[in-house]
């Protein structure tokens, strides 16, 4: 096995030597592969806490120096820097430091500000709450948390404060994301953020804390504010002895950002959606305030689901076809639905090309739908009266009337689609509710 602390010490050392000698830029560049080795040490090596930590504290003095270099070296000063003291003589607070880090000068910054003003969802998606099936009350939540805040400032004063972090979890497919474009939509006036994993990782030393934390001095700055992390566990997630020091200061800079402080998040809600909320860092999830699950839809709302996705295709389905769907398709998402009803408008389809005989049929006219055309062709049966032997291929392209969808189609697709939520993973979910969440 690779000797990584051994590695790491004698490239901190050669850093030193090159510190004084006042050349930053390969100081630097040892600091930072002499940082990755201690961290590999840290994971593949350092059998016991102790060790662990000695190390740790040796990575956050040579980080914070790596760090110093890295904005000297952004600004290009002429003065020289000693080894050890702070840039600018030393005599820089951290507050300083901050508010250099948001010099509008800084081209790093402009580039770091100009990648997540990526983010801020320009264009509404038109999803209004109606369109949301279900629920209720996570949409009373949301409501509660961001449009009346906006519409009613003066009912959020004093004690009264709105909610600053809204956690929505439960199965995949149940709407979590379409609920944050229901938010982009309804709130007119506010600024959405739609942030993944990877607008705030980065392989640049330092370089995300530094995007989690001008990703909140960008929203207030746009405030009222709306900042959307779908799959935030991916971020947040528990503290190990194995994970990298850029990791724990990832989600030090969340917690920093949401409840720390001197920082003011009034006007800027984090909304958070995950799928394993059990993983989370207990010190993020403490700072969701409101932590909704958002379950599996009811049989009701199964039905209605079946209803809104095969929405105007020509059918034969019966409000009590609806029904029997909904009853039969227990333990499905509304994204399990999704699928299973785009397979089943795919049924007609698949007549059509293993069809050998089509008839003349009635129908609306490709050219003009309210004119009805005579001479329409449907797939039918060899012994249809009528029955024209022909493929698909010999259809004229304006000349085929496709066959409604039935509810044979959708109890064939039903068959073949299977649900994707397993019973231990819902089993976690209800006991993270039960532990820390509420109902949606």
């Amino acid at each position: 096995m690779a000797d990584y602390l051994k590695k790491a010490n004698n490239l901190v050392q050669k850093a030193a030597e090159a510190d004084k000698a006042s050349n930053f830029e390969k100081t630097l560049r040892l600091y930072e592969l002499g940082i990755e080795y201690f961290i590999h040490s840290i994971k593949y090596e350092a059998q016991s806490n102790k060790a662990k930590d000695t190390i740790r504290v040796k990575v956050k003095n040579y980080l914070e120096r790596a760090e110093k270099l890295k904005e000297f070296l952004k600004k290009k000063k002429k003065q020289p820097v000693k080894a050890g003291e702070a840039i600018s003589n030393g005599k820089k607070s951290s507050k300083d430091e901050e508010d250099d880090d948001s010099d509008s000068d800084d081209p790093g910054k402009k580039k770091m500000l100009a990648k997540l003003e990526g983010t801020i969802v320009m264009e509404k998606p038109d999803v209004k709450w109606d369109d949301v099936t279900g629920l209720e009350m996570a949409k009373e939540a949301l409501k509660e948390a961001i449009i009346l805040p906006i519409k009613f400032p003066y009912l959020f004063t004093g004690k009264r404060k709105p909610w600053k972090g809204i956690l929505l979890f439960g199965p995949p497919g149940t709407g979590k994301s379409y609920l944050a474009k229901a938010v982009a939509t309804e709130a007119n006036n506010s600024t959405f953020f739609s942030v993944s994993s990877s607008d705030l990782v980065s392989k640049w030393l330092g370089e995300s804390e530094k995007l989690v934390r001008n990703l909140f001095v960008l929203a207030r700055q746009h405030k009222p504010a709306i900042i959307f992390i779908d799959e935030i566990d991916s971020l947040c997630s528990s503290r190990s002895e194995t994970e990298s020091e850029s990791s724990k200061r990832i989600k030090t800079e969340f917690q920093v950002q949401m409840q720390g402080v001197g920082t003011d998040m009034e006007g800027v809600l984090l909304l958070g959606a995950t799928n394993i909320p059990w993983v989370l860092d207990s010190a993020i999830r403490r700072r969701f305030e409101k932590r909704i699950y958002i379950p599996l839809p009811e049989e009701n709302v199964r039905t209605r689901i079946f209803k809104i996705h095969l929405g105007n295709t020509r059918n034969t389905l019966t409000q009590k076809d609806f029904r029997e769907l909904g009853k039969r398709s227990k333990g499905y998402s509304g994204s399990d639905i999704s699928q299973l009803v785009r397979d089943a408008l795919m049924q007609p389809v698949r007549r059509i090309i293993t069809a050998t005989h089509f008839k003349k049929v009635s129908g609306p006219s490709r050219k003009d739908p309210n004119q009805i055309d005579r001479d329409m062709l449907a797939p039918c049966s060899p012994g249809d009266p009528g029955a024209i032997e022909m493929s698909w291929m010999d259809v004229p392209g304006d000349k085929l009337l496709e066959p409604p969808v039935t509810m044979r189609d959708m109890v064939k697709s039903l068959g073949t689609s299977k649900a994707t939520v397993n019973e231990e993973d819902l089993k976690k979910l209800q006991k993270f509710t039960k532990d820390f969440g509420q109902q949606g």
